[in-house]
Parts: structure tokens; sequence; C-alpha cells
């Protein structure tokens, strides 16, 4: 009998759930990953269940963030009318007017600001530079594989890649130099309600005004081509004295310095 009363108390025993022996490990506690051993973190079940986690107190998971994209507009950012409105008066810095092209009448001036510098004329398409699929020997007849402004890693400037706008070669008719305008100076260019930043990135002939890069000429909504886009009128150029975005290939250092230049310049600083 006690041999049989010792069997039947460990059969029993086997039935206890183990929380109740004396020494068990106590059981798992319950929370958001009971069940499902953490989801989201490479546990078994993680394919079973939602990988979002929300940010704390906003009620937005973090991928809802990454598919939604932001439909609002970047603080600060100056339209093309506040711009427009604080070069609407022209004090002439240039000793003489450019022509817009060769043969037509000359009667641009440079207007001057203490912050800045600018014009209003055409928009040619410049596609000299580094060659590539839109710029190259075969789409431009007059192309041309330099720029006057390099690269920090000396290479060609890329008029495919990089918004640069094309100022005159120094001459008794003005001399950007004596402007604070150099190599990247940073510029805004306005075509219609577009707001496009962009570099010095080339030097032209001493007596022609207007002229930018086939990327600039695309930014701005202009046909780039370069045997027949460009805009025949109606582009504003201003450039922001002594500034300078860096490395000029980079676009996002020219919009970054340009939207805070702007800023200053139409007194939203």
């Amino acid at each position: 009998m006690r041999v049989r009363s010792l069997m039947l108390a460990a059969a029993g025993a086997a039935l206890i759930a183990p929380t109740a022996l004396p020494g068990a490990a106590p059981p798992p506690e319950a929370g958001p990953d009971a069940g499902h051993e953490r989801a989201g973190y490479g546990g078994p079940s993680a394919g079973n269940v939602p990988r979002a986690r929300n940010d704390a107190g906003t009620g937005v998971t973090r991928d809802a963030r990454r598919r939604t994209p932001s439909r609002t507009p970047a603080p600060g950012n100056v339209r093309a009318k506040e711009l427009l409105a604080a070069v609407r008066d022209c004090a002439p810095v240039s000793h003489d007017r450019f022509s817009s092209d060769h043969g037509e009448p000359a009667d641009i001036e440079v207007c001057g600001r203490r912050e800045a510098v600018f014009w209003k004329a055409d928009l040619d398409i410049d596609c000299d530079g580094r060659p590539g699929r839109h710029c190259n020997e075969r789409t431009d007849p007059l192309f041309c594989d330099t720029t006057a402004f390099q690269q920090s890693d000396g290479r060609q400037l890329s008029a495919e890649r990089l918004p640069y706008v094309v100022v005159p070669g120094p001459s008794h008719r003005w001399n950007h130099r004596e402007h604070g305008v150099r190599r990247g100076t940073v510029a805004a260019v306005i075509h219609g309600d577009r707001v496009r930043y962009a570099v010095v990135g080339d030097v032209g002939p001493d007596d022609i005004i207007g002229e930018a890069s086939y990327a600039l000429a695309r930014n701005l909504g202009i046909r780039p081509d370069p045997r027949g886009g460009g805009a025949a009128s109606g582009v504003t150029y201003i450039l922001f004295k002594d500034s300078g975005a860096s490395p000029i290939e980079s676009p996002g250092a020219a919009v970054a310095q340009g939207e805070r230049l702007a800023r200053e310049l139409v007194g939203r600083s």
C-alpha cells in the first residue's frame, strides 16, 4: 500500500502546473509582447503581427510615417513674388548694357543692392562641362567639355546634374569679381512662380547675359534642349554677394544657403 501510495502521489504531481511546484521558474509576465515572442524584433511569430510600433504620444506608427509623404511646404520658403518685389527697383552697377544674344540690342543692366546683384533676361541653355546623355557633341553643336570652374575633386561640372548660372566675363561693362561674385556664388533664379537655387558655375562672353545650365532650366520648367530650348524672356537672376556653396557640385548646399539668404533679402530673417 505504501508503494502504491507513492506511485499515485508522483502521478498526481505531474498533473500539477510547474508554478505550483517548489523551486519551479515563475511563468512569463504578461505584457505587450506576450504570446508572440517580441513580435517585430525577429521572434518566431514576427511575421504574424504588425511590425510597426507607435511613436510615443503621437498615435502614428513609424511605418505609417514612412509611407505617407509630407505635403506641408518647408517653413520659411520664399515665394517668387516676394523676391521679385525685393528686386523691383534697379540701381545699375554695370557701366554699360548687355545683349541677350549676339545681334540683339544691348538693353540689359546689372542692378545692385547691398546683399545681391541681379538682372532680368532670357535663358539660353549651357550644356558645357562633363559630357552626359543630354549634353555632348551630338546634342549641342556648341558643346565645350570644360567649364570655367571645376568640382571639388577637379572634374568639370556637369550641366545635366548641377543647376548653375553663367556670368559674363569681366570687362569694362561689369566685373563680377568686384561685386562679391565668384566660383560657387549662390543664386536664386525665378521663372513664373518657380524659385530655384543654383551656383555660379561658368563664365560666358563679356557682352552677353542670360544663360544657365541644362539642369537649372529643367528645374524651372523651361525646355532644356540646347538646340532650341530655353526661355526668350522673363527670367530673373539674383546672385547673393560673398556667398558660396560648398562643395560647389552639391545642389543641396546651394538650396540650404539660398533659402536662408532669400529670407534675409525679403526681410524674413
